[in-house]
């Protein structure tokens, strides 16, 4: 059971990196078209794009594939909290009920049987 935990909390902080970037993309939104803060912030985003794909290439031996994409669902969640702590943006509560099905599917899907570390290729 401590390397299930392990491995979703692995999981999760790839999915972080994920999210970050769509925080680099509202950033260089926000910023003139080809001006140096807009090739500054999407330039970030691409490195972390990049980062983001290695690990997700070393998350996804530990996984059931399904598992795995259906964990990156929360990268909602985690939108929301970015979009709230540096944007001051408030969900609505429709985003906030549809964010609770997802947690609850995803919960869901981790507390059963073979998702993480148990028979996958580890």
């Amino acid at each position: 059971m401590g390397k299930k935990i392990t491995n979703i909390l692995l999981l999760q902080a790839v999915i972080v990196i994920f999210s970050i970037t769509s925080v680099l993309a509202k950033f260089a939104s926000e910023q003139e078209f080809l001006s140096g803060g807009f090739v500054l912030f999407y330039g970030l985003e691409v490195m972390v794009l990049g980062i983001y794909a290695v690990c997700w290439q070393q998350i996804i031996k530990r996984f059931d594939i399904s598992v795995a994409y259906a964990n990156k669902a929360t990268v909602l969640l985690w939108g929301a909290v970015w979009s709230r702590l540096i944007f001051n943006e408030v969900p609505s509560p429709r985003q906030f009920a549809a964010m609770g099905l997802v947690i609850a599917g995803v919960v869901i899907l981790n507390l059963s049987g073979n998702s993480a570390g148990e028979g996958s290729a580890a």
